[in-house]
């Protein structure tokens, strides 16, 4: 298998998994950071630009709703994580009970380009600026405070908004799958597909 694997804090607990399983798959990583740490566990990961397509794709996230709807970018790698997410049919997420939330709250991460940045922070108020690394390729990682009730209309604007790279709402037609753990057990939610 060709396994795409997100970035954060789920993701490293993931890589030790796959590790001690010696799961015979190739991997590619949506973060140099997630990269090394997988090359370092012994995991084989290559790059992204090869042609074969990915079987399935392994990310945790900020915030998880019951229908699908995520937040992510806490790591910084939200529009990685995104491309990767896109070119798999089956994007499995994982988390703890924690992510799982009645209704996505702020903050929204978003990546900007540096050019103009005052000014894309302005037109995205209320947007506050991290004071962290920028993305893996280059971006300006901002979050978004302002209200997220209506999750789909919120990422069309801002998608339409100049200086705005990627956002961190993921669409239900994205996930495949989630996971959630909850003290000893795990509860499977299948958003699209038949994994039953």
């Amino acid at each position: 298998m060709r396994v795409g694997l997100g970035t954060g804090t789920t993701v490293e607990h993931l890589l030790h998994a796959l590790a001690r399983h010696d799961a015979k798959a190739r991997y590619v990583a949506s973060s140099p950071r997630t990269q090394e740490s997988a090359r370092a566990l012994g995991l084989d990961v290559e790059s992204f630009d090869e042609s074969d397509p990915l079987d399935l794709a392994l990310d945790g996230a900020d915030q998880i709703t019951e229908d699908g709807w995520l937040i992510k970018g806490g790591g910084a790698a939200l529009t990685r994580e995104k491309i990767v997410a896109a070119s798999t049919e089956r994007f499995v997420v994982l988390g703890d009970s924690s992510k799982l939330v009645a209704s996505l709250r702020p903050p929204v991460p978003v990546e900007l380009l540096s050019f103009g940045i005052s000014s894309t922070l302005a037109r995205l108020a209320p947007c506050v600026r991290r004071d962290a690394a920028t993305s893996p390729d280059g971006g300006i990682i901002a979050d978004y405070f302002g209200e997220v009730s209506d999750p789909r209309t919120l990422a069309a604007s801002l998608s339409d908004t100049p200086g705005v790279i990627e956002h961190g709402l993921f669409a239900p037609e994205m996930v495949s799958e989630i996971f959630i753990g909850v003290g000893e057990s795990v509860r499977h939610i299948v958003v699209r597909g038949n994994y039953e």
